[in-house]
């Protein structure tokens, strides 16, 4: 696996652009985006924490063969 990293900027509205020739055409990729920790507030944090919850990426997970806890395993917290 080969990782990419370009330095770009979003523009006013919020929208990011990417000029970046890969020489591949047609095909399927995948886009990681990163950001520091300290520079977006908590809103932000929620907005990406319900576009994960909602993206098909995760639907494996709703497949019965991956429900493999129950409310047995493990030992409580107490703090």
């Amino acid at each position: 696996m080969r990782a990419i990293e370009i330095n770009s900027k979003t523009d006013k509205s919020g929208h990011l652009k990417l000029d970046y020739q890969l020489g591949k055409s047609e095909q399927n990729v995948r886009i990681l985006i990163l950001l520091d920790e300290n520079t977006y507030p908590e809103e932000d944090e929620k907005f990406w924490l319900n576009s994960v919850a909602k993206s098909p990426s995760f639907n494996f997970l709703n497949e019965p063969e991956e429900d493999i806890y129950s409310l047995k395993d493990g030992e409580p917290l107490n703090d």
